[in-house]
């Protein structure tokens, strides 16, 4: 060794004079990491906690309460139920223009008035109240065509026990549907109409989540391993139908929002250091991934961690998970999976883990507005740690993305924040 590097390992008066550089926070935080074979210990106790939850309690549906208004569910039917209702819609309208009464439909209606939120079973819900769609009026007469259409439709695409895409649908008549929203939204209607769900018309939208990790299932008789998809993971069918025997030596599902989080989860094998599934829907959930997410949850009994984004539209996402759409409150039952727990990425989390300033975004009066929205929607209301992660962001105006944690390095986010995560537990 040479006596300029002796002299600069030397801890000389001069050296101890100096104060050494203080870690960073990020540097603290890695340093209360503990060995993986502790966290897992306790992430062990929750999937046990999981498993013997639902053995505990029967599983209250709203047959079982006595509420004050008459609420509105649909059931998967079989395409011979479903084929028998639209023919008897079209030989009631058949009737009603031989008689000179012309015809109508009686649609649920599934305005935001219509729509109620129940605590027994954390989830909205569809009262019983429809309106009427006639041929004969002016204001209604395009939708009534339309919603005659897609009847039509549906009829054949049954009668050839066929499955078709939403756009699949909307390319058969442009001119009348004029935009993808308008049949988009008739075909909820009928839907709801006919009390059945929207798999069940077997029209499906084009694949859009995709999960990784450790699961094993049939796609149509096709053997599919999770562990083997690379970083863009296995596409989840479109037809949920055709998915089976669904096998997984999983701890916990990772729910993650983005696209970009669930590539960096992927490609580090964040599910073979903690074992685990990790399901995304790019954004708003399909129903599809919502269907997906509740089958995985049912067969498996494991628990849900979410990560989404320290905003109100993470949080949003997150309640159609767990609580729903109010577009879709009619077929609530098969679409919730109510018991997510919100991991991350809190609002708490920015100062927690010292996010930088410049790494976090100031938010519009539109994102505040949605903030303060979302404090008087009565299932935040019934969880404290909701409001009070969502009155500190809206206080502060303050959001950040979970890419925000990439300013400490980008393996940051599965190397240490979601492994202190799971080991603090403090979301519990």
């Amino acid at each position: 060794m040479s006596e300029k590097k002796r002299r600069r390992g030397d801890a000389g008066p001069s050296a101890l004079g100096k104060k050494s550089r203080p870690a960073s926070r990020a540097e603290e935080l890695r340093k209360q990491l503990k060995p993986d074979a502790d966290i897992l210990a306790s992430v062990l106790k929750m999937c046990a906690a999981s498993k013997a939850a639902p053995s505990s309690s029967k599983t209250l549906t709203l047959c079982d309460l006595n509420l004050s208004s008459a609420c509105r569910e649909v059931s998967d039917r079989d395409s011979s139920s479903v084929l028998l209702s639209i023919e008897r819609a079209a030989l009631d309208a058949a009737f009603s223009i031989l008689s000179g009464s012309g015809f109508s439909f009686d649609v649920p209606s599934r305005s935001s008035s219509n729509q109620l939120y129940v605590p027994e079973l954390d989830r909205i819900v569809l009262r019983e109240k429809t309106s009427s769609r006639p041929f004969a009026s002016l204001s209604t007469v395009r939708k009534a065509t339309i919603t005659a259409r897609v009847l039509s439709l549906i009829h054949a695409v049954l009668r050839r026990n066929i499955h078709v895409t939403k756009r699949d649908l909307f390319y058969t008549d442009v001119k009348l549907f004029q935009d993808q929203t308008h049949s988009d939204a008739v075909l909820d209607d009928v839907s709801c109409m006919l009390g059945c769900t929207r798999s069940s018309l077997h029209v499906v939208a084009s694949e859009k989540g995709v999960v990784v990790g450790r699961l094993v299932f049939y796609d149509d008789g096709d053997r599919i391993d999770c562990t083997k998809m690379g970083i863009g993971g296995k596409a989840i069918p479109p037809n949920i139908d055709r998915v089976g025997n669904i096998e997984s030596d999983a701890l916990f599902i990772l729910l993650v929002e983005k696209d970009a989080a669930f590539m960096r989860l992927a490609e580090d094998r964040f599910y073979n250091r903690f074992p685990c599934i990790i399901v995304t829907a790019k954004g708003q959930p399909d129903v599809a991934t919502r269907l997906f997410l509740k089958r995985m949850k049912t067969e498996l009994k494991l628990p849900v961690l979410a990560l989404v984004d320290s905003d109100p539209y993470g949080l949003k996402i997150l309640s159609v998970y767990m609580c729903g759409s109010k577009n879709m409150s009619y077929d609530s039952s098969n679409l919730t999976t109510p018991d997510i727990k919100w991991l991350g990425v809190r609002p708490s989390d920015l100062e927690k883990y010292q996010i930088p300033e410049q790494c976090r975004l100031p938010m519009t009066d539109q994102d505040v507005k949605a903030g303060k929205d979302l404090l008087e929607e009565d299932f935040v209301k019934r969880n404290e740690g909701w409001v009070e992660e969502l009155e500190a962001m809206v206080k502060t105006r303050q959001k950040a993305e979970i890419q925000a944690l990439s300013s400490f390095g980008f393996q940051y986010l599965t190397e240490v924040y979601l492994p202190l995560k799971i080991q603090q537990q403090d979301w519990l």
